[in-house]
């Protein structure tokens, strides 16, 4: 008898992966066969990402149809599909044609920061994070919906007359994988379109309603651990079980079954996640109150999460737009030859600043340079910048789990691409006074796409923790600890003060040359 497999696709921001997995007594072993296909985003104006959704969707079936031939898994040996994706970046396709009519916004863009700053000056924030857990800003996919709503031509018409239909990355990835049978997208993709109220799990009209979106545009919302279609497109009929953002799914990837468990993962941006279990914690902090995941019709799972823009899109900036490195695996030894940055202070603001700041105008500061600074200092600036960033947001969760009376955090689990870097993850433990575990397998994300699958098909749990491949543990005392601390607040106040005088002065040249 051919062994069973799982099939996982993880499409993120900018390559698609697919990877298929051993499927052993309802228990996910090893990968079989594995395969990557990278695409490019555009930045046509300053703050705008976009991507071109059939390249995305091109790359993610070639990914899959070359994990499979790696693998050698006959297609009727697949018992299931699972699916996880780069979250809030929005496509807006045509239900007949299934064509795209502009290209996908990015989680990444920020051309909705205008009307996302207008409702917090009318008051609206609060409203909106009682009912979404989400703050006011254009990261989340309601405004950049609503901008392609007012800005593709006849799209508003035609949504409104049901010709249109749009999604996150999942519902897109989802009506292909099925051939235009399914729209739907899962919890955790929805819980961050600030479209679907956390506390009735369902669309919320009056959000729809704020955002001038017609509620039937929108896709079904389905379990992340459930049926979600089937997909015949190589060459069996492969039930989809698992479909799941890609962060809640990281989540799930590293065994986080128990709340006050978290991850950190360092993509594109930097993620930290602590789970809550059924419990909806609201953040003082100015953290993001998530949907996790839901197996079947079981209760919903939830999270806190600091969301950080530029992680690993900080080190390709290094490499592709500065040139001072020729690959990202040169950037900890480069910045491992000097012993400290030499004053130079690094804010990664480049698309604004996320949790727990949320200053969608910042934008990328270099503080501190002198005739002595070198590219070694820069790149260890770059990397202190990150691991800041990140003891931003384990501060911040540190405060919501204690008033919410969780267990506090006591080690950071990490993932991701940057976290394969050894002077990153020395640098990180250093700032957070805690241990960081590193595991053997970084691509847990892949991994907890396949777990939901094993949910569906009736596992009792998640898979178990990630096994670690190495322990940071702290090196540096309170002392250096609560320097490096202040340094770094002090470079973010100053970064912000310089962006609202930028603004100001834009507003005044403006009003003049009117």
């Amino acid at each position: 008898m051919a062994p069973a497999a799982i099939l996982a696709l993880d499409q993120g921001t900018t390559s698609s992966r697919a990877v298929v997995f051993e499927f052993d007594d309802g228990r996910l072993g090893r990968s079989l066969g594995d395969a990557r296909r990278e695409f490019a985003c555009t930045y046509p104006r300053p703050g705008w990402v976009e991507q071109d959704p059939m390249e995305v969707w091109r790359s993610q079936h070639e990914a899959a149809e070359a994990a499979l031939a790696a693998s050698g898994v006959a297609p009727t040996s697949i018992v299931g599909l699972g699916l996880t994706n780069q979250r809030e970046t929005v496509v807006l396709w045509d239900r007949a044609t299934g064509v795209p009519v502009a290209p996908a916004i990015v989680w990444q863009d920020r051309r909705t920061s205008g009307r996302t700053d207008r409702l917090r000056r009318d008051g609206r924030e609060a409203w909106l994070i009682e009912r979404t857990g989400l703050p006011c800003d254009p990261y989340f996919s309601a405004s950049k919906i609503q901008w392609l709503l007012e800005h593709v031509p006849d799209a508003a018409d035609r949504a409104a007359r049901g010709e249109l239909a749009v999604g996150t990355i999942d519902a897109w990835l989802l009506w292909n994988l099925t051939e235009g049978r399914t729209h739907a997208t899962d919890v955790s993709n929805a819980s961050r379109t600030q479209l679907w109220n956390l506390h009735t799990r369902s669309w919320d009209e009056s959000l729809c309603e704020l955002f001038g979106v017609p509620m039937g545009l929108l896709p079904e919302v389905v379990p992340s651990a459930g049926e979600a279609g089937r997909c015949r497109l190589f060459g069996g009929d492969v039930p989809i079980l698992g479909v799941i953002g890609d962060q809640q799914s990281a989540l799930a990837g590293q065994g986080c079954s128990v709340p006050g468990e978290s991850k950190t993962t360092y993509g594109t941006g930097c993620f930290l996640l602590v789970q809550t279990g059924e419990r909806v914690v609201p953040s003082g902090s100015r953290l993001l109150t998530t949907a996790a995941w839901q197996v079947g019709e079981q209760a919903m799972r939830y999270a806190l999460e600091g969301s950080v823009f530029m992680g690993g899109a900080l080190i390709q900036w290094l490499r592709d737009g500065l040139g001072i490195i020729e690959k990202s695996s040169e950037v900890g030894p480069l910045a491992a030859t000097v012993e400290d940055s030499a004053g130079v202070v690094m804010v990664p603001a480049f698309t604004g600043l996320g949790a727990p700041h949320w200053d969608a105008e910042a934008r990328g500061s270099v503080f501190g340079l002198t005739r002595g600074a070198t590219r070694a200092h820069v790149a260890r600036a770059a990397l202190e910048g990150i691991a800041a960033q990140v003891a931003d947001v384990l501060e911040a969760a540190t405060v919501d789990l204690r008033d919410a009376e969780l267990p506090a955090i006591s080690r950071v689990r990490v993932d991701g691409g940057a976290a394969a870097c050894d002077e990153l993850m020395q640098l990180q433990a250093d700032l957070l006074g805690l241990p960081v575990e590193r595991p053997a397998d970084l691509e847990t994300t892949v991994r907890g796409a396949a777990a939901m699958v094993c949910l569906a098909l009736g596992g009792a749990e998640l898979a178990d923790e990630a096994t670690v491949e190495r322990r940071f543990d702290p090196q540096r005392d309170d002392a250096w600890r609560s320097s490096m601390r202040d340094r770094w607040r002090d470079a973010v106040a100053t970064t912000r003060s310089w962006a609202e005088r930028s603004l100001e002065g834009e507003s005044h040249g403006s009003t003049a040359g009117a």
